[in-house]
């Protein structure tokens, strides 16, 4: 009998997190599927092997690990397109989001990250969600609330660029070095959905949290190329059907962990603030321009992309 394909899947969170069940389920239905043909290892979190998570996507071109997932602000940098995810306020709701990534706007994305990462392919996408604001100092209610907060940002020009026309300052940082600090009180503030805030422990930190939707993150999901490639088609075409179902499992897990993480916030003694619709409009008006300074920067063919609902996408 031959040897098995071995498959080691990575994120960056406990086991018990929507992303690792979602990894779990591409696993589950692999082994089901196709037996001993395949032996599949997870590492959990790469911060317990002293990795950084935003390096995931180069792990998996260089074939340290076969699949694992990361925000695509991650890559922004890199792929200049990618910042229009980045914008705030672009989706109205998850199913608006969801169907963009599933359809024309996630396929560009795709045919972009492996034109310049060909070391590995894009199978789908996993979803962070929407994400509000926690700080340690006050209420957040309006963008003047903002003004000189030190807030943790993902490394992405973007998301920097809109959390300063907020009146933040924003410091982009990995996740690791960012929960130093906050724990040290050198950063006010950071940005996450409620179930990253309860997973990373933020929820201790930080008393006050604003409902703000500012941003809607998605995760792609990251196969090494030379792997994949090597593999039959039946094995290539189980992957592919495994991390369909695994997308759709962990949105609706995603979905039950931000209620449940909110509850969390709110039992440990936080204050969760839901914006009115004058509110958020506030910000919104707020964060206008940094559209039309992407525009400026990546052109209109990814804009042309984006939902027409979008708040401010036009």
């Amino acid at each position: 009998m031959a040897d098995p394909i071995r498959m080691t899947f990575c994120g960056y969170g406990p086991q018990s997190t929507h992303f690792s069940r979602g990894l779990k389920v591409i696993g589950d239905r692999l082994s089901r599927e196709l037996g001993d043909r395949v032996a599949i290892d997870y590492v959990w979190n790469v911060m317990d092997e002293g990795l950084r998570p935003t390096d995931i996507h180069q792990y998996v071109s260089d074939g340290k690990f076969t699949l694992g997932y990361l925000s695509t602000s991650s890559l922004a940098d890199q792929v200049p397109e990618l910042a229009a995810a980045d914008l705030p306020f672009v989706f109205a709701d998850e199913d608006e989001a969801r169907a963009a990534m599933d359809g024309a706007l996630g396929a560009f994305f795709t045919r972009r990250m492996e034109a310049a990462h060909p070391g590995f392919r894009v199978l789908g996408y996993f979803e962070n969600g929407f994400r509000h604001l926690s700080n340690r100092l006050h209420r957040i209610r309006r963008p003047e609330d903002m003004k000189d907060m030190r807030i943790r940002a993902l490394d992405s020009a973007v998301q920097a660029r809109t959390l300063e026309m907020l009146g933040a300052v924003p410091f982009r940082m990995g996740l690791k070095e960012a929960i130093v600090a906050m724990q040290k009180g050198e950063v006010d503030a950071q940005e996450n959905p409620f179930a990253n805030t309860v997973t990373y422990g933020v929820h201790r930190l930080h008393r006050f949290h604003t409902a703000s939707r500012h941003f809607y993150i998605s995760r792609g999901i990251f196969v090494n190329r030379a792997a994949y490639d090597s593999w039959p088609e039946d094995v290539r075409a189980a992957m592919r059907a495994a991390v369909a179902e695994a997308v759709t499992a962990q949105r609706g897990f995603a979905v039950a962990e931000e209620e449940e993480s909110r509850h969390a916030i709110e039992a440990a003694g936080g204050e969760v603030i839901d914006l009115t619709p004058a509110e958020r409009d506030a910000f919104v008006a707020a964060v206008r321009p940094v559209h039309d300074e992407a525009r400026a920067t990546i052109g209109d063919e990814v804009f042309r992309l984006l939902p027409r609902g979008a708040a401010v996408a036009n």
